[in-house]
């Protein structure tokens, strides 16, 4: 069995996003759990290139890496958020790793629902362009995308709210 450079490509991302995607919840330091974040969604943008999903690539390139993380760390900076290394240990591991798993089960079996064995469930793949796809994404989805971008700025008003110190205490 010959491996291509395509599947090579995907197993170095994969690993790659991986990693720092453990990285990003285990590390103590915030900004570094940030750029952790960049690197993983960087690799997932690869990911989708490597599988000539170009632009679903950009798209997260653009959306994740270029926006939502620079975002997150202006929202540390402007803050004044604690980024030293013990001030966001807690002692609730062991709540976040039952979390964790929970919602890692219930991935696996929706992914096992969704996406059975059988060669009749298969979906056939379509070439699509990216005209086609934005078409799609305003005419059928532009109510889902504003609410989340609604829900992701108010959380953002949310966080800066609750981690703003007065100066007054």
């Amino acid at each position: 069995m010959e491996v291509s450079a395509q599947e090579y490509a995907f197993a170095v991302l994969a690993f790659v996003g991986t990693f720092s995607a453990i990285r990003v919840v285990t590390t103590r330091n915030v900004v570094r759990g940030a750029l952790y974040l960049v690197v993983s969604l960087a690799s997932v943008g690869g990911v989708f290139l490597v599988t000539a999903a170009e632009f679903v690539a950009g798209v997260q390139i653009l959306i994740y890496v270029g926006s939502i993380v620079i975002l997150f760390l202006f929202g540390l900076m402007l803050t004044k958020a604690p980024i030293g290394r013990d001030t966001l240990d807690n002692q609730q591991r062991g709540v976040a790793a039952i979390v964790g798993l929970g919602v890692f089960a219930g991935l696996v079996l929706l992914i096992q629902d969704a996406f059975s064995m059988d060669a009749a469930d298969r979906i056939e793949l379509q070439a699509t362009t990216a005209a086609q796809v934005g078409d799609s994404m305003f005419r059928d989805w532009v109510l889902p995308f504003e609410a989340v971008s609604f829900l992701l700025l108010a959380a953002l008003i949310g966080a800066i709210v609750l981690a703003r110190k007065d100066d007054a205490q």
